[in-house]
């Protein structure tokens, strides 16, 4: 079986490259982008098999670029899910009506994340 690909959106550096860590750690594949329009272009590139997707990012917001994604044939079936310290409802529900399938807060384990996106993934392919 090949390895997933994962595509992290994440503009602050520290916080990507611990994501990238814990995600390859597990045995995923990951490219990973500093902002939500290079997300956008790299997905249609890659065609990865979801996108991890911070919210508050500089040239295109989290929510801009899922919504730019759901809007292209090529990436609108890929599987977005936002990791944000925005967790208010209002933000939460606003990720979900952008196409998310799911909507993580930061602090985040980076343990648990790997998991939680199989989660995501089987629950997706289960369906």
């Amino acid at each position: 079986m090949n390895r997933p690909l994962i595509l992290v959106a994440e503009d602050e550096r520290e916080i990507r490259e611990l994501i990238v860590f814990s995600l390859q750690i597990a045995g995923f594949e990951v490219i990973a982008v500093p902002n939500g329009q290079e997300a956008v272009e790299k997905a249609v590139e890659v065609i990865p098999d979801l996108i991890l997707l911070d919210v508050r990012m500089p040239r295109m917001n989290g929510l801009e670029a899922c919504r730019a994604l759901k809007q292209q044939a090529k990436t609108k079936d890929i599987p977005v899910v936002f990791l944000s310290a925005k967790g208010q409802a209002e933000d939460i529900k606003l990720g979900y009506e952008a196409g998310a399938e799911a909507y993580f807060l930061k602090p985040f384990a980076p343990e648990e994340l790997p998991q939680r996106l199989i989660r995501v993934l089987s629950k997706l392919n289960t369906m």
